[in-house]
C-alpha cells in the first residue's frame, strides 16, 4: 500500500454540471440491464465500467465519469432490481459479479477500467479477483467489504428487519410514508457530508430517482434481499471456507486506488485503509468531511486520483503473478 496521487486539477475538463449520460436497456440473460454510455472524448479512451452502491444507480457516476472521459470511455450500469434494470432471481454479491462479468463479456469491451462504489465495490472486488483477465485498474469507493461492528454505519437500524418474515412488506409501506422530496433528503444527508456540495440539478434527479423506486413493485424486496445478502456476505467472511470478501482480495492483482469518506456514515471508516492494506497493488485516499459516495460529493478530487491511478499503471503495469487466476476456479463458490 502507498498514499495515493493527485493529478494537477488543470488536466481535468472546466467545472459544469452534466444531466445523466443517455441510457439504454439491453437483455442480458433473459431480463433488460439499463447502461448509461458516457461518451469518450479522447481518441485513445479505455473502455471503463461503473458499478454503483446498495439503492443507487448508474446515475451515480454522472459527473465522474464526465470528468474522465478523455481518458476512459465509461459505462455505468443498473445492477438488477436497482434504477431501471428489471428485477433478478438472486440479490447476492455473487449473483451481482457474475452479472457484471456476463455485462463485459457480452459488450466485449474488456479489460476495463473496474469503479465500484459500497456494494459495487464489493462486487467488483470479486470480480477482479475471479476474472483478473477482465480488469485493468480497480477503483474501489467505500467499498463495503466486511466489518461486523454495525454501530459504525447507520444501515444498522436496518437488520431487525431481516428477521421479521415478509420484510420486505414494512420495508414496501415505509417506503409510502414520505414523500419523494423527504426521502430523497433522507438518503443525501445519509451518504454526503457536506450537502452545500451538491448542486440543485443533483437534488432534483435524486427526487426523480425516488419517484422511480415508488412505482417499481420489486425495489422493496430488491433492497432487503440485497440488504440481507450483504450481511450474510460478511458473516461468512470470518469463517472457515472461500467465500470471504478479505481472502478474495488479497488475491486481487490489478493496479487499485481505494477511496474512503473520513465521515462517512454507511460503512466503516477502517475498511477502506484495511482494503488497501489487503490488496497487493494499493493506494489509498482517505478525504476528510467526505461521506459515503465522494464520487458524487467530491468528484474532481477523485477524478484526479483516478487519473494519477492510471498513469501509474500505464508505467509500471500490474504486478507480476498469477495467484489470482490460478485460485480463480477454487475461489468461485
Amino acid at each position: 500500500m502507498k498514499p495515493a496521487s493527485l493529478w494537477p486539477d488543470h488536466h481535468l475538463p472546466a467545472h459544469h454540471v452534466p444531466p445523466p449520460w443517455p441510457g439504454r436497456e439491453v437483455r442480458l440473460d433473459g431480463t433488460v440491464t439499463y447502461v448509461r454510455d458516457t461518451p469518450a472524448t479522447g481518441a485513445d479512451a479505455e473502455p471503463a465500467l461503473y458499478v454503483h452502491g446498495l439503492g443507487g444507480s448508474a446515475q451515480n457516476w454522472t459527473d465522474l465519469a464526465g470528468l474522465l472521459a478523455d481518458r476512459l470511455d465509461g459505462q455505468a450500469i443498473d445492477l438488477p432490481g436497482f434504477g431501471r434494470s428489471e428485477p433478478g432471481r438472486r440479490y447476492t454479491i455473487p449473483a451481482f459479479a457474475d452479472r457484471v462479468v456476463r455485462w463485459i463479456e457480452q459488450s466485449d469491451r474488456g479489460p476495463v477500467h473496474l469503479f465500484g462504489n459500497s456494494l459495487g465495490g464489493a462486487i467488483s472486488v470479486r470480480v477482479a479477483a475471479l476474472r483478473p483477465d477482465l480488469v485493468r485498474t480497480l477503483t474501489l469507493i467505500s467499498p463495503a467489504l466486511p466489518f461486523l461492528d454495525f454501530r459504525r454505519s447507520l444501515q444498522g437500524r436496518m437488520l431487525p428487519l431481516l428477521a421479521i418474515p415478509r420484510g420486505e412488506r414494512l420495508a414496501a409501506w415505509r417506503l409510502t410514508q414520505l414523500a419523494p422530496e423527504m426521502m430523497a433528503q433522507q438518503v443525501l444527508e445519509a451518504c454526503i457530508a457536506d450537502l452545500t456540495r451538491i448542486s440543485e440539478q443533483r437534488r432534483l434527479e435524486a427526487v426523480e430517482e425516488i419517484r422511480i423506486r415508488y412505482e417499481a413493485s420489486h425495489y422493496a424486496a430488491a433492497y432487503l434481499r440485497t440488504f440481507r445478502g450483504l450481511v450474510s456476505s460478511f458473516l461468512r467472511s470470518y469463517l472457515p471456507g472461500a467465500g470471504s470478501l478479505w481472502r478474495l482480495a488479497a488475491t486481487v492483482r490489478a493496479p487499485t486506488l481505494v477511496i474512503g469518506g473520513r465521515a462517512d456514515r454507511l460503512v466503516d471508516v477502517r475498511v477502506a485503509p484495511q482494503a488497501a492494506r489487503v490488496i497487493a497493488d494499493s493506494r489509498l485516499l482517505m478525504l476528510d468531511g467526505v461521506g459515503h459516495v465522494a464520487q458524487l460529493e467530491v468528484p474532481r478530487t477523485v477524478a484526479r486520483a483516478v487519473l494519477a491511478l492510471l498513469a501509474d499503471a500505464r508505467r509500471h503495469g500490474p504486478l507480476a503473478g498469477t495467484e489470482a487466476s490460478a485460485r480463480r476456479r477454487d475461489m468461485a463458490g
